[in-house]
């Protein structure tokens, strides 16, 4: 099972804040990170007995820090395209997530966005996959404690099997680098490269792949690159 961090991100309602945190030690997570969220007396009356979950939350100023040290990155929203080309919309469902997360060993964090529009699109440019859970299109937007409640409860079915063994953040990102650095070497379309890049990182994250897929696919970039004059010795070959 993973270790699943809940990062919300510019929460303006404390009380919000605090019933999340309420909810996350219902569930038995512990792991909060609040990125420019309103902190107070309120988050302290609504997180009832959670207080510790609260005092011992990871501030930043900025999403990027929040989400530095995590394997993988699930954003949430209320919204789902349900269109092929809208990539940055396109979402699993929470029983998805399980089935695809539920033998990673690694860190998970779950990002919930502000109340009022959610995560912003350079924020779901960063997310690995994204979740939606399944509303009623009359009034899909839960509240966030609500949203983070359901999908903690579906987390928490623990799978029995064998974990495999999974790709650290370090090699991920040596991925993702390697797939740009291609984009850059065969001449690939300057207004098309961030598309692909959003498109490959969310391929990467449905598909769950082991640590030797990973290393496997950073070996054929390089190998790739190494062919069109572009490989660099530095960053060593696999």
């Amino acid at each position: 099972m993973p270790e699943f961090a809940v990062v919300l991100v510019g929460l303006k309602n404390e009380g919000n804040v605090g019933a999340v945190a309420r909810v996350m030690k219902n569930f038995g997570f512990n792991d909060l990170r609040l990125v420019n969220c309103a902190l107070g007396e309120e988050a302290n009356k609504r997180a009832m007995h959670a207080g510790d979950i609260l005092a011992s939350a990871k501030i930043f100023s900025d999403f990027e820090s929040s989400i530095k040290d995590l394997d993988i990155v699930v954003g949430t929203s209320g919204v789902d395209s349900g269109a092929e080309k809208n990539y940055l919309r396109h979402a699993i469902s929470p029983e998805e997530l399980l089935k695809k997360y539920a033998r990673f060993r690694g860190k998970v964090g779950l990002v919930f966005g502000r109340e009022d529009f959610g995560l912003l699109n350079t924020e779901l440019e960063r997310c690995d996959l994204l979740v939606k859970i399944d509303t009623s299109p009359v009034y899909p937007i839960m509240n966030v404690s609500h949203a983070v409640a359901v999908l903690l409860y579906v987390l928490r079915r623990k799978s029995k099997k064998v974990a495999s063994r999974k790709p650290e953040a370090m090699e991920i990102s040596e991925l993702h680098l390697a797939f740009g650095e291609l984009l850059d070497l065969i001449g690939y379309p300057e207004h098309r490269k961030k598309n692909a890049k959003v498109m490959f990182r969310r391929l990467v994250g449905r598909a769950c792949i082991t640590r030797l897929e990973t290393t496997m696919l950073i070996g054929v970039f390089r190998r790739c690159a190494k062919s069109r004059g572009g490989f660099d010795e530095h960053k060593g070959e696999h």
